[in-house]
């Protein structure tokens, strides 16, 4: 995202291209899938696309323009905590008071973190902070929305037609950025598609279907945990580009690992209650 950004695409050309290439790859797969999806699932596997790909695609890259990226990086790993809360309120699953705790405990570092923003201080950058929050949202949504929804459907089947469905608005979009009438015998307008490409094909293509074949083996919350390295990875890449992280900061993400950890580690089950009760 930084580098299309970086080399004169706009936010919308960036996504744009990134799900429209997501789709393109896919469409041999979905072509010869789709007909094996039953009629009544195929809203929930555009929907899926959509809230777990399509729009989180153009938040981020929304938000890139004023944000660091170690930022939006650490921000994402709220993803755990939003598919607790979900899946609480919109999907019957019990939220203890573990998973309570855990999530209180995240969300505290959030806002220690972006107190600790000095660029955040100007209110003009907190919508873009908001982009991310609303992306992980989106994230927990959708873990949520397929682990109910779309277990019974392989993974390939629903990474490939979800993509390839959520491609048509993203090209619609694409075209009116006039993403079309550019010279591409400029050096870094190729860069920057290129790089859009590619996070098309790994970012978006392969790690979707990573993802869902995750949620379906060992469930959504589970699978939302993968969140736990994001913030790691964007922060090396963030210092590569000359972001500024200090152990403030730093700290901040502990308590925030901390929070979704506790969340989402397995509960102990009293052993001596259980061999107390009668027939045990």
């Amino acid at each position: 995202m930084k580098i299309g950004l970086d080399n004169h695409l706009t936010p919308y050309e960036v996504a744009g291209i990134r799900m429209a290439t997501s789709g393109l790859v896919l469409l041999p797969i979905a072509l010869f899938t789709f007909k094996n999806i039953p009629g009544n699932k195929i809203f929930y596997v555009f929907l899926s696309g959509f809230i777990g790909s399509l729009a989180p695609a153009f938040l981020f890259c929304l938000a890139e323009e004023k944000i660091d990226s170690s930022l939006a990086g650490t921000l994402n790993s709220l993803t755990p905590v939003f598919a607790i809360a979900i899946g609480a309120v919109f999907f019957n699953n019990p939220a203890t008071m573990q998973k309570i705790t855990g999530a209180g405990i995240a969300l505290a570092g959030c806002i220690l973190l972006l107190v600790s923003k000095n660029s955040l201080q100007q209110s003009r950058e907190l919508p873009y902070v908001s982009f991310v929050v609303l992306a992980t949202l989106l994230y927990g949504i959708n873990v949520n929305l397929v682990a109910k929804h779309l277990s019974a459907i392989p993974s390939l089947q629903i990474t490939a037609v979800a993509l390839v469905l959520n491609a048509i608005p993203a090209i619609i979009i694409l075209y009116f950025t006039n993403f079309f009438s550019h010279s591409f015998q400029e050096r870094s307008l190729l860069v920057g598609t290129g790089a859009a490409v590619l996070l098309g094909i790994g970012g978006t293509a392969i790690a979707t279907f990573i993802f869902y074949a995750l949620v379906k083996r060992a469930g959504g919350i589970f699978a939302s945990m993968v969140t736990y390295g994001i913030p790691f990875i964007a922060i090396g890449w963030g210092m590569y580009y000359g972001e500024k992280f200090n152990l403030l900061q730093g700290g901040c993400l502990l308590i925030i690992l901390t929070g979704i950890y506790v969340a989402t580690k397995k509960e102990k089950l009293n052993v001596s209650k259980i061999d107390a009760q009668p027939g045990r």
